[in-house]
């Protein structure tokens, strides 16, 4: 789990090295064990004011794909730094004219032992065609989790970190400069 001041570290690298012009702001950065992702709200493209949902769905289509293409070079050079920094692997997306579109991200595979009424519950979401996989059953179920629960795993979170503090607190955190050894032990 990392920790709120290291994610705001990442997040102010981030702001800090993005080129001033990259985003219109600046709007996510969000960090896992395994990737920073790093989302920028780009303009919207002007469109007539009677102009169709269809119209404006592939307009910003088009204004995404065109800001990815432009930009891939500069996304590339912080991505390395930031890699090699921070040791996870950067994504990129954008928000443009309310819609959210991430480029390429991991993947990261996670094992789980189920039991079969579980089983049953992921095997019955690929025969109503809901997934073509148990894996991507499994991804669907969290996305489902993920999107109803969110403030509910936001408190979880916050009490990781105060958990966090109060442990770094203890009888076993080392003042710094102590590198392991008994602070008091005074023989040799």
């Amino acid at each position: 789990m990392i920790t709120t001041e290291q994610l705001e570290k990442v997040r102010g690298w981030f702001a800090g090295r993005l080129p001033d012009d990259l985003f219109e702001e600046l709007v996510e950065v969000a960090v896992d064990r395994e990737e920073i992702t790093v989302i920028g709200r780009i303009p919207a493209p002007r469109l007539a004011g009677d102009a169709g949902s269809a119209e404006r769905e592939a307009a910003v289509e088009g204004r995404v794909r065109e800001f990815r293409e432009r930009t891939r070079e500069d996304r590339m050079a912080v991505a390395r730094e930031g890699e090699h920094r921070f040791g996870r692997k950067v994504s990129w997306g954008v928000e443009c004219d309310g819609r959210r579109a991430l480029f390429t991200h991991v993947a990261a595979p996670v094992m789980t032992r189920l039991r079969q009424p579980e089983r049953q519950v992921l095997d019955t979401l690929i025969a109503g065609g809901v997934a073509r996989s148990r894996s991507d059953a499994l991804a669907w179920c969290v996305r489902l989790v993920q999107r109803h629960t969110d403030e509910w795993l936001g408190e979880l979170r916050a009490s990781l970190e105060h958990v966090q503090r109060v442990r770094a607190q203890g009888p076993d955190a080392r003042p710094e400069g102590t590198h392991g050894e008994d602070a008091h032990d005074t023989e040799g």
